[in-house]
């Protein structure tokens, strides 16, 4: 590895850490510079901005998230376990000490930045890189009625968001005190109460 491509992932680790601790707005550049063992002028000629950076750095984060296989749709297995794999699958991300740490420093700028909430909603990780296209196959096989797939999707993945994903973003819980078997279960059952086909 080249010597600058050596201290451009310094750069990185440098703001990551920073941005992580006291968020973007509240770390300068001199600070990134003085983290990495390098000159200010050599962090400006890397990333010409701090948005650049943080940019940059959200890039090489979600690109490091570890996306579970695609579960398609399978006629021959019951959709509560389908549903419960799926299920196991996306609290497994949004529990991860990487996705976490992403969230962190994403949440805040995103007050100062809304444009950045919505790239990050075009930015499908987890499940719903696939779900979608599995409950439409689970519909047109007659095994659930759904009207609107995009929002049953959303419902889907939400419900287990408010549960598991919110309350160790905010601080409000921790992981163990955390009950993500029962969440996924009720999860699944509330879905299929409503969608399941008569």
């Amino acid at each position: 590895m080249k010597l600058s491509e050596k201290k451009r992932l310094a750069i990185l680790d440098a703001a990551e850490a920073l941005f992580y601790k006291s968020g973007v707005e509240h770390t300068s550049m001199d600070q990134i510079a003085a983290q990495a063992g390098a000159s200010k002028r050599t962090v400006y000629n890397h990333f010409a901005t701090k948005d650049e950076l943080f940019h940059a750095i959200l890039a090489r984060m979600l690109a490091n998230i570890n996306n579970d296989e695609v579960i398609s749709f399978d006629q021959n297995t019951a959709i509560e376990q389908q549903l419960t794999a799926i299920a196991e699958q996306e609290v497994r991300l949004l529990t991860s000490a990487n996705f976490l740490r992403i969230a962190k420093i994403a949440f805040m700028q995103m007050l100062l930045q809304p444009e950045l909430a919505q790239s990050l909603a075009n930015n499908s990780m987890g499940c719903m890189r696939y779900l979608e296209p599995f409950l439409q196959d689970a519909n047109s096989a007659g095994v659930l009625d759904i009207d609107e797939v995009d929002v049953a999707a959303k419902q889907f993945v939400y419900q287990l968001k408010s549960f598991v994903f919110y309350p160790l973003l905010y601080g409000f819980e921790s992981a163990k005190h955390q009950q993500p078997e029962l969440v996924i279960k009720q999860t699944v059952a509330l879905f299929l109460a409503r969608y399941k086909a008569a």
